[in-house]
């Protein structure tokens, strides 16, 4: 039976789903993050598009823009994505795991961001995938020397003997999730918000705040 310390910060274990050597846990902490990433998934898949308004300043004349059915597709499916995979990295119970859920949320984002067919929105885009790719080199670098120190990537494992992973890849990972959950900058750099469908912009938001949050418990845990 896997059994987390009792001084854990997010408390003993409720579920423990393995898949062979890799264990998913859910803890009253990480059971609250699958919850809400797992209620505002549902919000994307069934909200509907916001229509942007633009006012011509100095008349009357307001315009609507519509969203078409192949960008609300594409848009939709990318803020669903990025729901399940932060799903993902807020229960993984192993840190390869982890970073690398981190790193598809990074990649959902992108698309999410790109998906809106305006200049300064893809430049915000690119600018936020040039960050996000150079994350992954921190993010996965810290995993590579915690095995490479340790000899296992199991949190559980890891939480036993803490403290065993050393203090550089931890500060590694923690870089690596920064910037891939820098992305909210760029949705307001390129104010997103107001952009059509506006409602999966959403996601941006929570999963890096979620994704924040679930590497500040691993820290304190191993």
């Amino acid at each position: 039976m896997f059994e987390l310390p009792t001084s854990s910060i997010g408390g003993e274990e409720l579920f423990v789903l393995p898949f062979g050597d890799i264990v998913n846990y859910f803890t009253p902490y990480t059971g609250a993050l699958f919850l809400f990433a797992l209620i505002f998934t549902l919000i994307c898949i069934f909200s509907k598009p916001e229509k942007q308004l633009d006012v011509a300043f100095g008349t009357d004349a307001i315009y609507a823009k519509d969203v078409t059915g192949k960008d609300l597709h594409f848009r939709r499916f990318m803020a669903i994505a990025c729901g399940v995979a932060t799903m993902g990295a807020v229960t993984s119970g192993d840190v390869f795991n982890f970073t690398l859920f981190v790193s598809m949320v990074g990649i959902c984002i992108i698309g999410i961001v790109a998906s809106v067919k305006n200049k300064h929105v893809l430049n915000a885009a690119f600018n936020y995938g040039i960050i996000s790719m150079l994350a992954t080199v921190p993010l996965f670098g810290g995993a590579a020397i915690t095995l490479a120190a340790t000899g296992t990537l199991s949190i559980w494992e890891l939480s036993a003997i803490a403290p065993a992973m050393p203090g550089i890849a931890k500060a590694l990972i923690l870089v690596g999730v920064m910037g891939e959950g820098i992305a909210p900058f760029y949705a307001a750099k390129a104010e997103l918000f107001r952009a059509p469908g506006a409602p999966y912009v959403i996601m941006i938001h929570v999963s890096s705040l979620l994704m924040f949050l679930r590497v500040v418990e691993i820290m304190l845990t191993v």
